[in-house]
């Protein structure tokens, strides 16, 4: 399994797979940490590689706000003492390598902001010469490494946004991005979402609207790392309007998907 950093595409920062007293828990553990004028504290946390995320949340102990993420070789990963993370504790998500899963922070039984990430082998044990981008931090070793993470493109899906059940039916390109129209068949609800394409993980402006025929409409919109929406509403049997728009760039459709 090939993992990449689990930050922003660009960002360097030290991976510190320390040794000494106290110990490090678990043994072969990465600590990342700022490097140079770059403060770690609320950095985008990506996977690292692509598997299922489970959320967790410990509290004022351990890991404090953690993501464990199973891969599909049976290995897995550990991210810890996260500020915030997308999906509540007790939730899973499947992730691509790339999606961003939380933000550093210090929860649970952390002195200072920092990233505590773990490679385990399928059975459990600790990988204590984790290799990420390319670059093995063995114990005792400090490293500097770049981030090539979410360099190809929007991390998200429209169906991850949409949530289960959502399948894509139609799509718009836009300047900078392209907007969705999603339907669920087991709850009758329609989704749209706009996902960019340009100023990934920078604030921009980007809006998702969605208006069953003879309803009101609804709209997101407001300055987004990555998308707008998701905007659901209940359509069976509606004809919909849909659309949305990347800074100046928009498409709205004409009442259309009656079925």
């Amino acid at each position: 399994m090939s993992h990449k950093s689990p930050f922003n595409c660009g960002k360097t920062f030290y991976a510190n797979n320390w040794t000494g007293t106290p110990a490090h828990n678990p043994s072969g553990s990465i600590d990342w940490q700022d490097y140079g004028g770059d403060d770690i504290n609320g950095e985008t946390v990506r996977a690292t590689a692509a598997g299922t995320a489970t959320f967790n949340d410990a509290g004022s102990t351990s890991y404090g706000k953690w993501i464990e993420i199973r891969h599909s070789d049976g290995t897995r990963t550990r991210y810890a003492h996260l500020a915030t993370m997308v999906r509540s504790a007790g939730s899973t998500l499947s992730v691509s390598q790339g999606t961003v899963i939380g933000t550093v922070g210090s929860t649970g039984g952390s002195n200072a902001p920092h990233l505590h990430y773990e490679q385990r082998t399928s059975t459990g044990a600790m990988d204590t010469s984790p290799t990420v981008d390319g670059v093995t931090v063995s114990l005792g070793q400090k490293k500097a490494i770049t981030s090539t993470n979410g360099c190809g493109g929007n991390p998200y899906t429209p169906e991850e946004v949409c949530g289960s059940g959502y399948s894509v039916i139609d799509s718009a390109a836009l300047t900078g991005g392209r907007t969705y129209l999603l339907y669920n068949s087991g709850n009758g609800y329609n989704c749209v979402v706009t996902l960019k394409s340009t100023n990934l993980g920078s604030a921009s402006a980007v809006s998702a609207l969605l208006e069953p025929q003879g309803e009101s409409r609804t709209t997101d919109s407001g300055s987004y790392d990555y998308y707008a929406g998701p905007v659901r509403r209940d359509a069976a049997g509606q004809c919909v309007k849909w659309g949305g728009s990347v800074g100046s760039s928009s498409y709205i459709s004409g009442f259309e998907h009656c079925d």
